[in-house]
């Protein structure tokens, strides 16, 4: 897939009209936060696979279209993790903070242990997330909310941005929650979709609608 060319001020087109979102899953987060539901808790980066993951930094940086509007939610994880990919190779960018960009939040169940989550579910857990779809936790929001959220984001940056390329660095349930909307399909059959730490999910606008690229993509492997 070859970048897009242009001056970035003047807004790139993309042949045939073409908006392409090339979405990153942040890097993987410290070890004690891993072990309860952090949802939209600002917790920090794994510091060591910061240094393990140094050649997936320099393939994504490689790999990302130049020039690019970059994004990031507003959680210091993937501000860290676009900050990696620069300084990787890809050179300096100044993200914007785009608020729909963050993850699901699990309201007053953040910060607890998953042991004890079960005696909190109102239904039966996703097989591959921690709560099911439409279970929405206390002054939280359900993957349904986050779906709606992350379309009508979508749709407004598609408009905007029309013919250009957008790197935004998000979360794991953020980008189920685009494929659903690009796919039209309900969220909890989005859930199934495996969605890695640093991995690359490249959507597309066409006139005709929206075209899923590729999914998971691990940079260099």
């Amino acid at each position: 897939m070859m970048p897009s060319q242009g001056n970035f001020l003047d807004g790139p087109k993309l042949a045939l009209g073409i908006t392409r979102f090339w979405l990153i899953r942040h890097a993987l987060v410290e070890e004690n936060a891993r072990m309860c539901l952090y949802g939209c808790m600002d917790v920090p980066l794994c510091p060591d696979s910061l240094i393990a993951q140094r050649p997936m930094y320099r393939a994504l940086a490689a790999r990302l279209p130049r020039p690019a509007r970059w994004l990031v939610s507003p959680l210091s994880r993937t501000h860290q993790t676009a900050e990696a990919i620069a300084e990787a190779g890809y050179g300096p960018q100044a993200p914007m903070v785009e608020p729909d960009l963050i993850e699901q939040n699990l309201g007053l169940w953040q910060g607890m242990d998953y042991s004890q989550l079960t005696g909190h579910l109102n239904l039966p857990p996703h097989p591959f997330w921690a709560v099911g779809a439409t279970e929405c936790p206390p002054e939280g929001e359900s993957m349904i909310d986050v779906c709606a959220r992350v379309g009508r984001l979508l749709d407004r940056l598609a408009a905007d941005y029309a013919g250009q390329d957008i790197v935004a660095v998000s979360h794991g349930g953020v980008i189920r929650a685009a494929l659903a909307h690009a796919l039209r399909i309900h969220a909890e059959t989005a859930l199934h979709f495996s969605v890695q730490n640093l991995s690359l999910t490249i959507l597309e606008r066409l006139d005709a609608g929206w075209r899923v690229v590729t999914v998971n993509e691990l940079p260099g492997v």
